[in-house]
């Protein structure tokens, strides 16, 4: 016998529908590309994402066509986000952090049919546009006067398009299992991967997200995500903000420590979330300038491992630093730290030994360890394992991918961590079955930097492994064999790297050595060479 309850679809669109009708005056204020400060309301935001729905319509974009985007955090992204899934399009966020090959790879992957840019990043699609050619046409997100002149066919005004368009428009209502969002992870060797969100993914995770014991936001919270919107959709907060009611504030392209100060301490902030760089750029400005954040309750600090040392010196200017953790795959946020009621009380050391976990998982989504037998470990807190998950917002294969490798025989989708379980439910991350590197909360693969060693005639052969930053994390250190007689400086090695990899991958420092380990079977033996470079520390 079934419930007799209503059958009705988790929406996208219904999040900003909610907010419109119930927090219609709360503000949703964004410091544009173009400079100024931008404010209006959730209302307007519905009105506007209405307009761009009906816009997208007379573009002849169709359920299930791909609209990308290469945009900061702003309200013009926040409407796409709404305007594009709630018309039943998928909304395809790509990072323009990434080589621009591989934005083109990505694009020509996901078939995207238009592609909305902020002035930013014209230029690197104008370096691109030869190899998009599946591409239709291009919004550039501005207005009239700031409208460039560029050498992108079919190249269209964001404000002159909704212009032509009224907001009499009603969100479709379609199936909650229909495709919403794309975003591509390129955390694995090979090519990036997509992962496909659906809109009953998502809803589920927003719900998820807003509780207490996660990123605790309500109509009487002022939210900040400076987590790009390009990253895993901004750990969730375009669609938690609205489903809460809270205020939302974009920081734009602007993420230095004086902006983002200024705009805590003018819009009265009261949660935000980051990658620890910026933080640390943050509390190098504050302690610089003697300003203080005193709205700030919470920071939510994912992306790499958290410090201890960040933790207490955010708790100077009465700011919570709160671990979590998360990936693509699982629609971003899979754990929260928080401390439970019997840990309240606890001494400094005691409680920042359980603060730098990563976290415990919301309802709705599981995580067990298993050994290389595959059975499950025990949640003690000592037991290290391979750390996986399942839930309703966690993905089943990749995009375009009949199979896929990362899902065990009972489904389970296999993160590449290695971690750990207390008692309470505390994950904590100890190492990473794959060698890729964490800098500064994003991915850099570690198999195509040894690639391009490779490819020079001095170099026998060449390991990279991570090393810890004081700014960044982790950044990559390169060990290079050379060829007999070679005379190679490690500068030149170096510049090798441009012009094939984007700047931020290049690795920090390189040295020569005379030989590599290898297991039996002539592969790297990348965990001696992480003990022997264990305590190294780059020249910069």
């Amino acid at each position: 016998m079934r419930g007799l309850m209503m059958d009705f679809p988790l929406l996208i669109s219904t999040l900003l529908k909610f907010a419109a009708q119930n927090h219609a005056d709360t503000e949703i204020v964004s410091r544009t590309v173009e400079g100024p400060i931008h404010r209006y309301t959730y209302a307007d935001a519905n009105r506007r994402s209405k307009k761009l729905a009906k816009a997208l319509g007379r573009l002849g974009v169709n359920m299930g066509d791909r609209i990308a985007t290469l945009a900061w955090n702003g309200y013009r992204h926040f409407e796409i986000y709404f305007g594009v899934s709630g018309s039943g399009a998928i909304c395809h966020t790509i990072n323009p952090r990434l080589f621009p090959e591989q934005i083109a790879y990505i694009i020509n992957h996901a078939e995207d049919a238009y592609i909305f840019s902020d002035l930013t990043f014209v230029p690197l699609l104008e370096g691109i546009a030869g190899q998009i050619p599946g591409v239709k046409g291009f919004v550039i997100m501005t207005d009239e006067a700031n409208m460039p002149k560029t050498k992108l066919k079919n190249a269209l005004c964001y404000e002159r398009l909704l212009a032509a368009e009224d907001d009499g428009y009603e969100w479709p209502v379609f199936d909650e299992n229909t495709a919403s969002a794309l975003c591509y992870t390129s955390g694995t060797t090979g090519n990036p991967k997509g992962t496909l969100y659906s809109h009953r993914a998502t809803v589920l995770h927003s719900y998820a997200v807003a509780l207490p014991d996660s990123l605790h936001l309500s109509a009487r919270e002022v939210a900040m995500p400076v987590v790009p919107m390009f990253h895993v959709n901004a750990w969730e907060f375009p669609y938690a903000a609205p489903l809460a009611g809270a205020k939302l504030v974009f920081p734009g392209p602007k993420m230095d420590g004086e902006s983002l100060q200024e705009l805590i301490e003018t819009e009265g902030v009261t949660v935000t979330a980051g990658v620890p760089t910026v933080w640390m750029l943050l509390l190098a400005y504050l302690k610089k300038s003697g300003k203080r954040i005193d709205s700030l309750k919470r920071a939510v600090i994912g992306g790499s491992a958290l410090p201890g040392s960040m933790i207490q010196e955010f708790r100077k200017y009465g700011t919570a630093a709160i671990h979590a953790w998360g990936m693509t795959e699982c629609s971003s946020i899979g754990t929260v730290n928080l401390p439970k009621r019997k840990m309240e009380g606890l001494p400094e050391e005691e409680r920042l030994k359980i603060e730098i976990k990563q976290g415990r998982p919301p309802f709705g989504v599981e995580f067990k360890i298993t050994g290389d037998d595959g059975g499950e470990l025990p949640r003690d807190g000592v037991a290290f394992g391979n750390l996986k998950m399942r839930g309703p917002w966690v993905c089943s294969r990749y995009f375009n991918e009949e199979e896929s490798d990362v899902h065990d025989a009972d489904g389970w989708f296999q993160t590449g961590d290695v971690a750990t379980i207390d008692p309470d439910g505390y994950m904590h991350l100890t190492d990473r079955t794959k060698d890729v590197i964490k800098s500064g909360g994003e991915w850099i693969s570690s198999i195509e930097l040894e690639n391009i060693a490779f490819g020079h005639p001095d170099v026998k052969e060449a390991a990279v492994i991570s090393a810890d930053h004081p700014k960044w994390g982790e950044r990559p250190l390169l060990l290079a064999v050379l060829n007999e007689g070679a005379n190679l400086a490690k500068e030149d090695l170096l510049a090798f790297y441009e012009g094939k990899i984007a700047k931020w991958c290049i690795p920090n420092d390189a040295i020569f050595v005379e030989e590599l380990p290898h297991t039996a079977t002539g592969k790297l033996l990348k965990t001696k060479l992480r003990e022997d470079f264990a305590g190294y520390t780059f020249p910069d």
